[in-house]
């Protein structure tokens, strides 16, 4: 396990909700439902992995992942990179800019290379995304230590707009992005070349886009943008994370 610096890597905050949002775990909620219930949570964690599909050690990973993507006390995001592409298969849900997230964790972590399976838990640590221990162990210290979960997150809608209102910090880091990550529901892919010919895997919440809304300065701030913007995709979590001049 490999701890980021506090300048770098500061904290991830939650949010997920509402059915355009559709939330990890929380598809079976009815989207009346998810409209008018506003969210106001700290969770127990953000657990990103990076993933492939054309990655051998990756598929013990994306069905932990799974698991993890249904518990409604974390926040989870599958991140399909595509530096294995050149082993014989397309990821079919690969994306650059996951690529370059998991180079910005990298350089904040001083680390020299990436890998897959990788699991960043609240952007602080890194760990193997296929060890149950290393990735359970990590949430359990973070939610003991109140690492990286600082700053509530409400989520609510009007008719048009989506509203993000990020908390008071206290006393931290003062300056933040609030990024939207946007994520596709389940998607069953039946892989026919490379390392993991003829497997048939379900991937949770692949990340399909990053935007950041704006940013933070540690004092209660409210963000608005278009829910046409949001409708548009499968659903979204919205993190609050420090930026180093080295990554993120």
């Amino acid at each position: 396990m490999v701890m980021a610096s506090r300048r770098s890597l500061w904290l991830a905050a939650f949010a997920l909700a509402f059915p355009a949002f559709a939330g990890a775990g929380h598809a079976g909620e009815t989207e009346r439902a998810q409209a008018d219930k506003p969210q106001l949570e700290k969770p127990l964690g953000v657990v990103e992995l990076f993933t492939s599909q054309g990655c051998s050690s990756c598929p013990p990973a994306d069905a932990f992942f799974a698991e993890l993507a249904v518990q409604e006390d974390l926040v989870a995001l599958s991140y399909h990179v595509d530096y294995w592409d050149y082993l014989g298969w397309r990821d079919t849900l690969s994306h650059k800019e996951n690529t370059e997230r998991q180079n910005d964790y990298m350089r904040a972590f001083g680390s020299r290379s990436v890998y897959t399976p990788q699991a960043v838990i609240n952007g602080r640590v890194h760990v193997n995304g296929a060890n149950r221990g290393e990735v359970d162990g990590a949430l359990a210290r973070m939610a003991r230590g109140g690492e990286g979960m600082r700053v509530a997150i409400k989520v609510s809608r009007t008719s048009d707009r989506v509203i993000i209102d990020a908390g008071d910090a206290g006393a931290g880091p003062s300056d933040a992005h609030v990024v939207i990550v946007y994520f596709e529901p389940p998607q069953t892919v039946k892989i026919a070349e490379g390392e993991n010919s003829g497997r048939k895997m379900t991937y949770w919440n692949a990340v399909t886009g990053i935007q950041t809304a704006g940013m933070w300065h540690g004092k209660a701030q409210r963000y608005e943008l278009p829910l046409s913007e949001i409708t548009k995709k499968g659903g979204c979590a919205v993190l609050l994370q420090s930026v180093g001049k080295d990554g993120l």
